[in-house]
């Protein structure tokens, strides 16, 4: 184990964005695993490949979450889905309840990209204090993918490990997730924890071979499970603030000085979240209410995104993997059409499946959860009607760890997740 001191503070030069001053300091919003099948499921002949999902996939969660195709479950006077969705798979989900409202190809497998960083996050997360400095030595940085996004670590330097999660969520830095990773054990370690992590989350589509998610053999996941891994991390106070921070500082490198020189202030450089929901872009405006979550991209995944938003009372998941239609924010755009859609559309469908409670919850609150039985072969019309109560592990991380029990055996369970001032505001307007 390496030693630390604690200390310091801390962030690679500023995209142009039409809303680039906006800082959200803090977000309240906040294997068992089968031989991986092939990445691209079925293909067509002909000049043209299209490629299918899988004619099975995994049912946890309900048995229309299995199948391929677009599930959804329109009660009279309902909204319809929104036009032109080309990701191979979406998903959208009631954060609190758990009730998943409408999905596509919810289970097939894919290629994740910095998704995944979200599963890392909600792994390592814990095991770091965020007080915690540590001076970067060169093996930390050795084996990172190349064109690997990153936030600008520079070896034998010395970081907090607070500066290196922004640079993680805002700069998708890859360099930050193997010195993290580095610092947790090794990347192997780290590898096998996420991979018993999503075991416990009972996200049972995903393998993971790097924890930062670059493109590697064998590496996948699905809407289903990088919803799985949002929720789970949102229940953690830093993953809801790193997630919805929009701009920062990163400390640069240590000046050199002279013999007999005073000592010069380091520099910091200013970084900004490369999620465009959250801080806007050319031609889209950052979405009303948003709070993270994470975006990715690699040739082989193309984009990928999760987010989380509230408007009113209500607090959606939507994640998006691979939109086909190749436009410029395409997988942002997609997914501000199934936020809409889903609060508009909330109370006005019957749910296609649910949003499965970790093992422990399980485990320790049998009343929210429904066993393994349930999770692998549900049947799709009671997964259907999925309650409200499935939601409780998910406030009880919130609220501190634990469900209180009162008397009579009711349990206390506050689903609010408050969102910083600035997103409440920008849900108002």
């Amino acid at each position: 184990m390496p030693a630390f001191r604690t200390a310091a503070s801390g962030s690679s030069p500023l995209l142009p964005c039409r809303a680039a001053a906006l800082t959200l300091a803090s977000a309240a919003l906040l294997p068992a695993l089968a031989a991986s099948p092939a990445l691209a499921g079925e293909r067509d002949g002909g000049t043209k490949e299209k490629v299918r999902p899988p004619a099975n996939m995994s049912t946890v969660g309900g048995q229309l979450l299995g199948r391929p195709g677009t599930q959804v479950r329109l009660k009279p006077g309902a909204p319809k889905l929104p036009k032109k969705l080309s990701g191979r798979s979406w998903l959208v989900a009631d954060a609190e309840s758990g009730e998943v409202l409408a999905a596509h190809n919810a289970h097939w497998r894919l290629p994740p990209a910095s998704t995944l960083k979200m599963l890392f996050a909600d792994t390592v997360l814990p095991n770091l204090p965020k007080n915690w400095e540590y001076k970067v030595k060169p093996s930390d940085l050795a084996g990172m993918g190349e064109g690997s996004s990153l936030v600008g670590i520079k070896e034998h330097q010395t970081y907090s490990v607070h500066d290196m999660w922004l640079g993680v969520f805002l700069r998708s830095g890859n360099d930050a997730v193997h010195v993290l990773a580095a610092m947790n054990g090794g990347k192997e370690k780290t590898v096998q924890d996420m991979q018993r992590h999503a075991t416990e989350l009972n996200a049972q589509d995903t393998h993971v071979v790097t924890p930062d998610g670059y493109d590697e053999e064998g590496q996948v996941s699905s809407a289903y499970d990088l919803t799985l891994f949002a929720r789970s991390g949102l229940q953690k106070a830093d993953f809801r603030e790193y997630c919805s921070t929009a701009t920062a500082q990163f400390p640069g490198e240590v000046p050199k000085r002279k013999k007999g020189e005073k000592e010069k202030k380091r520099e910091t450089f200013a970084i900004q979240n490369t999620n465009r929901l959250l801080t806007g872009d050319f031609g889209l405006d950052a979405y009303k209410g948003i709070a993270g979550v994470k975006n990715g991209y690699t040739s082989k995944a193309g984009s990928t995104f999760t987010g989380v938003a509230q408007r009113g009372d209500r607090v959606l998941l939507v994640t998006v993997m691979n939109p086909s239609d190749k436009e410029h924010d395409e997988v942002y755009k997609e997914t501000a059409a199934l936020f809409d859609w889903g609060f508009e559309a909330a109370g006005k469908v019957e749910p296609v499946g649910e949003l499965v409670p970790p093992q422990a919850a399980e485990d320790e609150h049998p009343e929210v959860g429904h066993g393994k039985g349930r999770r692998d072969q549900a049947n799709a019309s009671v997964a259907g009607a999925s309650h409200r109560g499935s939601g409780m592990w998910t406030a009880a991380g919130i609220t501190g760890g634990a469900l209180v029990a009162l008397a009579g055996g009711a349990l206390l369970v506050h689903r609010r997740w408050p969102l910083p001032e600035l997103v409440r505001r920008r849900s108002r307007d």
